[in-house]
């Protein structure tokens, strides 16, 4: 009775709004939820537990709604092209490099094809999501007020946040706006000052207490990118880690039997093509080979936010066999290839989820949906493994992939794709470890590591980074590991960018004030701090706070200089600031930077945990931050600098201090035993409402580097729960 009288109730006091959702629809839902539990443990990460598989995903939408509905809808607005429905018009040309790729009627073409498991888990997806927005009145969507269970498949890889955002956007605008646009110089400061990634570490029995296989699952995202869960089926479900929002499956985690974690690489699965275009008989044609072909003309029409009105902007689109035109050069137009496959990518991405080993894990890497990710993984049979990639083409090693090719030569189309045992990948190194950290893969297991001779050069073209040195010195330097120990080498403290550039400044030092009749004091007392500074970071500790600000105050200096189009890595970059800036340059940065946090602190001697700080004030998407308000001091720093931990910091309007947005956000350490044993943090708490207890429950553990421990086995759930309730409730 009481779930009928709220039913009508619900469908009395809505009529004009619920129109979108049937009665019977809303019925329906109701009574497929009766059979799915949400049980929250009082950190309020949700357990959910369903009969079937898509019983789950229903909840779990529902769920990640109650959790953050506002960031499950723009995930979804932003992948539809249509964010400049609710952002305006300058939102036009990112929507329209959402339109060139993907479509919602390839996307509706797709789910009818769809196999009937996926199907099901489809319909779910749309379920949970519209039964959530049918049960709660007071939530007023910016744009989606149904959710259409085609739309998980508007993802070329599967993924929220895939392979389009690479792509430029200015350079699509100034080609069909037919306006000049010329390739730029390499822009190091906007490419790699602030490097998002993950690290990923794997550790072999031979080299545990335990004997069981460990792994470190570390995302450097944008803050509040993903939420932690557990999703239980009796069909043999039961997944635990990160979950994008508005996804319906485990992206990076864990369930009992192996776990995974995805790293991005620069294993080369998207090409640009150079087209030769020529306008014959009014129809744009581009050459191949021999002989002109058509070029594929659509117009769409995309609408924009303009005041309280909407209105539209009509484009006509091109396109080769290739791929859409996203640019020009010269008169030459660029053509994009791309993995563009959305079933088999949303299909291994929610398999993996239930592999039960090292090989059944392989096998669903066969469909070849990932393009950006890397793997490392581990399992309770004691296998540890890596795969650099996964979607990589054929090609032909004569021309030099990592520019433009000539789309008129039929020598650059793909040749199908590499098969999954040909990749760059590791297994069971003997070294007893794997990491990697956006990093090559040919240091990924120290002296185990694969021979970069063995591959062709467009399959692993990454460079090393300073994340990847420290990550090789501190596995290489630990003989047995604990899950305490894994997360002491998770944050080792060590800041590798610093070994080379802080010499170079004390060298400086003395080269100037040999010259100098009257050395400045503040100066000579910092240049003896950073001289014995041991080049680790802490809270405490003001030499990290002179390199930071130092190191980015010369580097951008060198980036000045740089003339051409020059391509540096972190490495080569830091060789290039030690020897094109001169001494007099490096001690007048120092001198600024004195000038600089005595002016805004009162003292250059201030120790970076009281300018480097973790905040969460509103849970918006754009959050902000005040000086004035409570917040948490961090030790770890920027990636750029080799801090495993990573904290990308700056200051915003109003403050001096620096406030994290990017980094570490999902953290897990995990042990593969006859029973799971794992330890999570994320940052702030799972809960986006700031009237939650929840909202910053873990923030002292995040910012202390520190973890909890979660529960994996119902017996261990039920004694620590906070609530328990049906979708709906």
């Amino acid at each position: 009775m009481r779930s009928l009288f709220f039913l009508l109730i619900l469908l009395s006091a809505l009529p004009a709004w619920t129109q979108a959702f049937r009665p019977d629809e809303v019925k329906r839902w109701q009574q497929r939820a009766k059979g799915i539990t949400i049980t929250r443990d009082t950190w309020d990460i949700p357990h959910i537990y369903g009969k079937t598989d898509a019983d789950v995903v229903f909840g779990l939408l529902y769920s990640q709604c109650e959790d953050d509905f506002a960031r499950v809808e723009e995930n979804y607005i932003d992948a539809l092209g249509r964010m400049a429905e609710v952002d305006g018009e300058d939102a036009l040309y990112h929507d329209l490099r959402a339109r060139l790729f993907m479509d919602t009627t390839q996307a509706m073409a797709i789910y009818k094809k769809s196999p009937a498991w996926m199907k099901k888990l489809l319909d779910a997806f749309a379920e949970g999501t519209n039964y959530y927005l049918a049960t709660h009145p007071n939530v007023k969507p910016r744009l989606l007020t149904r959710f259409q269970p085609w739309m998980p498949l508007m993802f070329s890889e599967g993924s929220i946040g895939g392979n389009l955002s690479v792509i430029s956007t200015e350079r699509i605008k100034a080609f069909y706006t037919i306006s000049k646009w010329s390739a730029q110089a390499y822009d190091f400061e906007k490419t790699d000052r602030e490097p998002v990634g993950s690290n990923g570490f794997a550790i072999a029995p031979s080299k545990t207490a335990s004997k069981n296989a460990m792994l470190l699952i570390n995302p450097h995202t944008s803050f509040y990118f993903r939420s932690e869960v557990h999703v239980v089926s009796k069909k043999g479900l039961n997944a635990y880690g990160a979950v994008t929002w508005g996804q319906f499956f485990v992206y990076q985690g864990f369930n009992q039997n192996c776990g995974w974690m995805h790293t991005s690489g620069d294993a080369d699965s998207m090409d640009e093509y150079l087209e030769t275009v020529e306008k014959k008989d009014g129809i744009y044609q581009y050459k191949s080979g021999t002989e002109w072909r058509p070029v594929k003309t659509e117009t769409i029409s995309l609408p924009y936010k303009s005041g309280n009105e909407i209105k539209h902007k009509d484009f006509t689109i091109y396109r080769t066999h290739h791929g859409p035109v996203a640019g020009q050069l010269g008169d030459k137009w660029i053509t994009i290839s791309m993995m563009n496959d959305p079933l088999n990518a949303l299909a291994q991405s929610y398999l993996r989820t239930k592999a039960k080993d090292y090989k059944s894990y392989q096998n669903v890497m066969k469909l070849n949906g990932n393009a950006t990710n890397n793997t490392v993984y581990a399992d309770r049979r004691g296998t540890i493994a890596y795969w650099h990639g996964n979607f990589i083409p054929k090609r032909n090693p004569k021309f030099n992939w990592n520019e433009p090719v000539d789309g008129s030569d039929p020598e650059t189309d793909w040749k199908g794709l590499h098969d999954i045992t040909e990749i760059v990948q590791v297994k069971n190194p003997v070294s007893g470890w794997i990491q990697n950290c956006n990093s090559t893969p040919f240091s990924v297991s120290g002296p185990s590591s694969p021979a970069i001779s063995q591959y062709p050069t467009y399959m692993a073209p990454d460079a090393e980074n300073y994340r990847g040195v420290n990550a090789v010195q501190v596995l290489s330097q630990k003989s047995v590991f604990t899950l305490d120990t894994l997360i002491a080498a998770a944050n080792d403290p060590h800041l590798p960018g610093f070994d080379d550039l802080i010499p170079s400044l004390v060298q400086a030092y003395k080269t100037v004030s040999a010259k100098s009749e009257e050395p400045s004091k503040p100066l000579g007392e910092a240049i003896d701090l950073l001289n014995n500074w041991d080049k680790t970071y802490g809270t405490t500790s003001v030499a990290t706070t002179l390199a930071v600000f130092w190191g980015e105050k010369i580097q951008r200096l060198a980036r000045a200089q740089i003339k051409g189009n020059q391509r540096f890595d972190f490495l080569t970059f830091t060789d290039y600031v030690v020897k094109n800036t001169s001494p007099k340059d490096k001690v007048k940065a120092l001198a600024e930077v004195l000038e600089e946090l005595t002016r805004d602190f009162g003292t250059w001697k201030t120790p970076w945990g009281e300018i480097n700080r973790f905040q969460r004030l509103t849970g918006k998407i754009k959050e902000t931050f005040d000086d004035q308000k409570p917040s948490f001091p961090v030790g770890f720093t920027s990636a750029t600098w080799g801090s495993l931990a990573s904290f990308g910091a700056r200051t915003y309007p109003g403050t001096k201090k620096r406030y994290g947005s990017v980094g570490n956000s999902f953290v897990a350490v995990v042990e593969f035993g006859d029973r799971v044993k794992a330890r999570t943090v994320v940052n702030g708490g799972h809960s986006s409402d700031p009237a939650s207890p929840h909202f910053n429950d873990q923030s002292a553990l995040f910012s202390a580097g520190k973890f909890k421990d979660i529960w994996f086995y119902p017996e261990d759930i039920q004694q620590h729960v906070g609530r328990t309730y049906h979708p709906g409730e």
